[in-house]
């Protein structure tokens, strides 16, 4: 059911587990304070905010990715950086090429359910994606509430975490893709990357959520291999049960705001026949804890 939160914003949830589309705001537009403050709360409820029909030079969706903080500068992916010329806070996802050479990160490969820059000690709060092209199916990105996924786990399973950090690989990206200049992670236990708590609390709502990161290459502090393999196993197994998503289908001018510090996305599969290209900004975050 959709509600009319002021001065004619109209919010409406997308399904039951997470996400929200917000109507009424053309976003290319100078947001005000109140308006700002308005979405934070709505972000921090719905965790995913999808703002459709929008029409955004790329130094526009920038200023209003900074309505919510500072902003972080684009990664260095297996190309190295791939950023709109002149704007370094903005990342181009993309499969397109120019005579042989990619445009953007991740081409069309399938990303499986992450949580963007985990490895960093200080990962983003938040992510901004903007629909310039898309195909006409697949390519859907799907959303993870982790926070409920947290609120339903076993007290068995929340017994076996409490207290233990997860290191977040940062030698490949979401696709599989191993990082510029990044070695080769052999050994887990010394493999480059941040360690951050299982259990996370946000720092805006106090609520609780599970922090994990990327599956691949994880790995939990001061477990055997194998003993840190299958707790991961069994934590994800809980947590990427279909009762805690939604997907999302794109459509030109969607932009989709998501948090990062209790949501995890993904990327479906989508032919590389066709074309998907769009922007990305980062906002900035704090430590976990």
């Amino acid at each position: 059911m959709s509600a009319i939160i002021e001065n004619d914003i109209v919010v409406e949830p997308v399904s039951d587990a997470i996400g929200a589309e917000v109507r009424g705001l053309d976003l290319s537009q100078p947001m005000d304070v109140r308006t700002a403050s308005i979405l934070g709360d709505l972000w921090n409820a719905h965790l995913v905010l999808l703002f459709r029909n929008q029409n955004l030079e790329p130094r526009q969706f920038v200023d209003f990715s900074r309505s919510f903080g500072d902003l972080d500068e684009t990664p260095v992916d297996k190309d190295g950086k791939m950023m709109v010329d002149g704007i370094p806070q903005l990342l181009i996802i993309s499969n397109v090429e120019i005579d042989g050479e990619p445009l953007g990160s991740l081409g069309n490969l399938e990303c499986e359910w992450h949580t963007d820059m985990s490895y960093n000690s200080k990962p983003p709060k938040g992510s901004g994606l903007y629909a310039l092209e898309v195909p006409d199916q697949g390519g859907d990105t799907g959303f993870l509430n982790m926070e409920l996924a947290y609120e339903t786990i076993t007290e068995d399973l929340k017994a076996e975490i409490i207290g233990k950090r997860i290191k977040h690989d940062a030698t490949h990206n979401s696709a599989g893709q191993r990082r510029k200049d990044m070695p080769y992670p052999t050994d887990l236990t010394k493999s480059p990357g941040a360690y951050h708590p299982i259990i996370r609390t946000h720092p805006d709502t106090g609520k609780k959520s599970l922090f994990l990161g990327r599956r691949a290459n994880a790995y939990i502090e001061d477990l055997s291999l194998d003993a840190s393999e299958e707790l991961l196993d069994r934590l994800w197994a809980h947590c990427t049960q279909n009762r805690f998503t939604w997907h999302h289908q794109w459509r030109v001018g969607d932009l989709v705001l998501w948090d990062n510090r209790a949501a995890m996305h993904r990327r479906d599969h989508f032919e590389p026949n066709t074309r998907r290209h769009m922007h990305r900004t980062q906002i900035s975050g704090d430590k976990p804890v």
